[in-house]
């Protein structure tokens, strides 16, 4: 099953191209890495793939259907890099937050104990069961994202999306969510990642998209690896960080 598809898309703000004349799908059990250098439309990229954007010409599908009549939330978990770096300030616990994810499926209705049994999995399978009574706003950086991808997990999320998601969790926290990210996509659950971390991205995922406002590679790691689009896409003298384990 297609998770994603685009086919011929362009996206500007104002004048400015963002994204240009893109084509890519996105295969269900994939995990996709998005690479590019800062600016190169890697965030704008993936809110045209949501939903959270709309094409200036060119067709998008989420789960079979045209992005902008898709309105199965639920089946999305996006985690973006505010939502880790600053943390919010809404005065719930970790578990009220990873409920939210059972709303939907609750409906008007009171959340059954079935329901709660799922938030209770979700927290065990991220490993934050212990953390479960303590605020969001007090957690650290890795605590914070494995809490968000817990609400996607209790929403029964298909697709996770995610923005630079290590981004100031110290070295150690970030291979055990990565590990994370590698067990859950060898469950199923399709994973997008955008990381400025080529050699993270090289080494967990199975797809990779190398755009720089236009696509320059997308294909299978082993071809990426194989290939000139990281220089094409950074340039000559453009800087590229590599991370190797």
């Amino acid at each position: 099953m297609t998770v994603v598809s685009l086919e011929n898309v362009t996206f500007a703000y104002a004048e400015q191209p963002a994204v240009k004349d893109v084509s890519l799908t996105v295969d269900e059990g994939d995990f996709l890495g998005l690479v590019g250098p800062n600016g190169s439309g890697k965030t704008t990229l993936l809110h045209l793939m949501l939903g959270l954007h709309s094409p200036d010409s060119g067709s998008i599908e989420l789960f079979g259907e045209p992005v902008a009549a898709f309105d199965d939330g639920e089946r999305i978990g996006y985690v973006s890099q505010q939502a880790t770096s600053r943390g919010g300030s809404m005065p719930v616990t970790v578990r009220e937050a990873v409920t939210m994810g059972r709303f939907a499926h609750a409906g008007h209705g009171r959340l059954t104990d079935a329901d709660r049994a799922t938030v209770d999995d979700a927290l065990e399978t991220v490993g934050i069961t212990d953390l479960a009574d303590r605020q969001v706003t007090q957690l650290s950086g890795g605590q914070r994202q494995r809490a968000y991808i817990a609400r996607a997990l209790a929403s029964e999320a298909d697709l996770l999306a995610l923005d630079e998601p290590t981004v100031g969790v110290d070295a150690e926290s970030r291979d055990a969510f990565y590990q994370l990210l590698e067990s859950l996509n060898a469950s199923g659950i399709t994973i997008i990642l955008i990381e400025h971390d080529i050699g993270i991205v090289t080494d967990r995922a199975n797809r990779i998209a190398c755009i720089n406002t236009e696509l320059y590679h997308h294909g299978d790691t082993e071809s990426f690896v194989e290939s000139d689009a990281l220089t094409e896409a950074y340039g000559a003298t453009g800087q590229v960080l590599h991370h190797h384990h």
